[in-house]
């Protein structure tokens, strides 16, 4: 068996379409159901809503939880009722790769970094993948493809097995379909996302 793995060059927001088709392109050859899109702000959430508009697939969209780095998150409830509307699904919940404090334990920094070897979004996908099955988003053992990228946009594509967070060892990644092709360290994603937007990332995020 072949398949075709993209890699982007750069960068950069521009990349989310090119993620999207190839995503698209995935659909027409799967009886994939549900896209778990990672979203900060629902700008993300928003493109992808209207560019999969008619195709017989659900959004889970997970956004950052609240009170993580402002205090007042940029998903909106309003745009939480567009989606909802639409027929997606909106979770907030406790993001796993950021629970360190709480547990007193190093191990989700480390599970995180890890997973940023491949790229940011890679991290991302996993974590939203699991946190999707936790809430009962998700059914153990369901084919999705998942999508994040870095600091803006999408730019990474998974079509991963679902499994939660009781269960990690059923977690799987069955395809890849694009990353970075130079993918940032957790130092060099916080320079750039605060040099696109200082103001936002003045508390920086481990």
């Amino acid at each position: 068996m072949e398949r075709k793995v993209t890699y982007f060059e750069e960068i950069r927001p521009e990349n989310t379409d090119l993620t999207f088709r190839l995503v698209q392109e995935c659909l027409k050859s799967s009886d994939i159901k549900k896209i778990v899109l990672a979203s900060t702000t629902g700008a993300t959430a928003l493109k992808a809503m209207e560019f999969f508009k008619g195709e017989k697939i659900q959004l889970v969209v997970v956004p950052h939880q609240h009170d993580f780095y402002r205090a007042v998150n940029r998903f909106t409830p309003e745009l939480v009722k567009t989606l909802q509307e639409a027929g997606h699904m909106v979770h907030f919940g406790t993001m796993l790769f950021h629970t360190g404090n709480l547990y007193e334990s190093t191990a989700p920094t480390l599970m995180a970094n890890l997973l940023r070897c491949f790229s940011q979004g890679v991290k991302v996908c996993f974590e939203i993948v699991l946190m999707a099955t936790d809430a009962g988003l998700l059914t153990p053992g369901e084919k999705v493809i998942t999508v994040a990228g870095t600091a803006k946009g999408s730019d990474t594509a998974l079509v991963m097995q679902a499994a939660s967070s009781q269960h990690l060892k059923n977690l799987r990644v069955l395809e890849m379909l694009c990353k970075p092709l130079h993918p940032l360290n957790i130092d060099e994603l916080h320079e750039r996302m605060a040099q696109e937007k200082p103001q936002d990332y003045s508390e920086k995020r481990k």
